[in-house]
C-alpha cells in the first residue's frame, strides 16, 4: 500500500470538490444551467489538468496506469467461466454378512 503525498492528497479532494459541485448543481430535463458556459469551461479544464498531473506523478513514480472506462458495446476481452462443484458421489452401505 503506497502513501499518498500531500499534491496527491489535494488533487484527489479537488477532483471529489469538483464533481460533488457539478453534481449538485446539474439541473433537471429541460431547465437551465445555473452555471454560465465559460464556467462549466473552466470546470472541465481544472478536470483535464488534475488528470494530467495525477499521471505525471503516477509516472514518476514508476506505476503504469492502464485503467480505462469499458463502455457497454465495446467487444470484451476477457470471458468469464463460470465454475461449479463437482457432484459428491454418493455413499451407500455394503450389506454385510453379519445377519
Amino acid at each position: 500500500m503506497t502513501t499518498r503525498t500531500k499534491e496527491q492528497r489535494i488533487l484527489v479532494v479537488m477532483r471529489k470538490l469538483l464533481a460533488q459541485i457539478v453534481k449538485d448543481t446539474t439541473p433537471g430535463p429541460g431547465m437551465r444551467h445555473p452555471l454560465n458556459e465559460q464556467t462549466i469551461k473552466d470546470i472541465r479544464d481544472c478536470f483535464g489538468l488534475i488528470s494530467a498531473r495525477e499521471r505525471e506523478l503516477s509516472e514518476q513514480a514508476g506505476i503504469e496506469n492502464k485503467d480505462r472506462p469499458r463502455y457497454i458495446d465495446e467487444p470484451k476481452t476477457s470471458t468469464v467461466i463460470e465454475f461449479k462443484a463437482p457432484h459428491k458421489a454418493k455413499i451407500t452401505k455394503k450389506p454385510t454378512n453379519d445377519d
